[in-house]
Parts: C-alpha cells; structure tokens; sequence
C-alpha cells in the first residue's frame, strides 16, 4: 500500500500522528498538494458514511474533520508558493442549516493557490450576512457550499436575497456540495454549480474570465 493510501486509513482510523506524518513525507517526496487533498477528502468521505450508518460518533467525525483541517494546514503553504498577484475576490460561506465545511475549505485552499483572495464566511451563514458581505468586501464572486439537501433551500433563499438586495448584477454566483445537481441549478438559479471542488475553481476562473453567463 502507497503512501498516499495509508493517509486515508490514518484518518479513517482516526490516526493524527500518523495522518500528519504521512502528509509531510508526501509533501517532502514531492507528491502534489491536490492529490494529497484528495486522498484525505477521500478518507473523509469513508468517514462521513460510518457515521452515517451509525459506526462512527459525532465526537469521531469532528475528531476526523480536526485531523483533516491540520493536514491542509501543513499543504497549504506548498499550495501557495507559485502564487504572485491576486486574480480576485472570493466571498464563500456554508449556507445557513448547514455545519459541513471540509468540501468549503478544499475550495479555499486551492483557489488562494491559484492566486485569488478569499473570504471566509463560515458555516451555518444566513442570507443577510451574504448580503452584508457583498456590501463590505465587494467581491467578484460569491461562493455557497452546501451538503444537506434540506440546505438548498438556504441556498435558494441567499441567492434570492442577493437579488432582493439589488446586488444581483454586481456579482456571479456559484454554488457546490455534495447535493447539487441539474435540478438544484435549475432551481436556485447560480452563474455556475458543481459538486466537484477542482471544477469548482476552474468555473470560478471562468466566471471572472466572463465565459460563464
């Protein structure tokens, strides 16, 4: 078994010491920063059905989400070393009814790698703070992550309250997890989804290059 097998294990086993050790061995073998992230999205997505059927705690997958967040810590210089000027302004946030944020934090470090200032929002964010975002950074674009299907509607209510806002044409949209598909998009209506984190960055490059309308 590789290297970058076992760093799934570590973290479905719950194995910090090892997780972090294994990322730095990978990091210093010269392994790419994205497959790193993958192989651990990868053991946390084997984490999230444990818990789900019922295997795994609540304290277990937090404790495996804190272990995943320590390993991208640890990537995100190696991810940030060919970046030199900023390509725009990121506002993303988890959309409120919504606590999942290992899919939002992929995003943020790979699109701060491609040179793009991102804000932060959290999780669990109501539309008037999108709103109030918007207002106080001015960003390019605003991103929504969501897993629960019972968070589309969040999503749909932000997006609406962006327009209600009169902010609509001031900036794109895009919005990921888990649960968006071709219905999802149809009904909330985005500049751009996805459910896939990589894509997500190359549509975020595409938006502010102006080949999504």
């Amino acid at each position: 078994m590789s290297s970058e097998d076992n760093i799934v294990d570590a973290i479905v086993n719950l194995d910090e010491p090892t997780a972090l050790e294994l990322a730095d061995s990978l990091i210093k073998e010269g392994v790419a920063p994205i497959e790193i992230l993958e192989k651990c999205r990868k053991g946390m997505s084997i984490v999230g059905e444990r818990f789900e059927s019922g295997d795994f705690f609540l304290s277990e997958m937090i404790m495996a989400a804190e272990i995943f967040n320590q390993v991208m810590d640890q990537i995100r210089p190696e991810l940030m070393k060919t970046v030199t000027e900023s390509k725009g302004k990121i506002v993303i946030g988890t959309v409120e009814g919504d606590v999942h944020d290992i899919g939002k934090n992929i995003v943020i470090a790979l699109l701060e790698a491609e040179g793009y200032n991102v804000i932060d929002l959290g999780v669990d964010v109501p539309p008037a703070r999108f709103v109030e975002a918007i207002k106080e950074h001015q960003p390019d674009i605003v991103g929504m992550s969501s897993l629960l299907t019972v968070a589309l509607e969040a999503t749909k209510k932000t997006v609406d309250a962006i327009t209600e806002a009169g902010l609509r044409d001031k900036v794109k949209i895009i919005i990921g997890g888990g649960r968006i598909d071709a219905h999802a998009t149809e009904y909330i209506l985005p500049d751009a989804a996805t459910d896939n984190a990589a894509q997500g960055v190359k549509l975020c490059m595409k938006l502010m290059g102006g080949e999504l309308v």
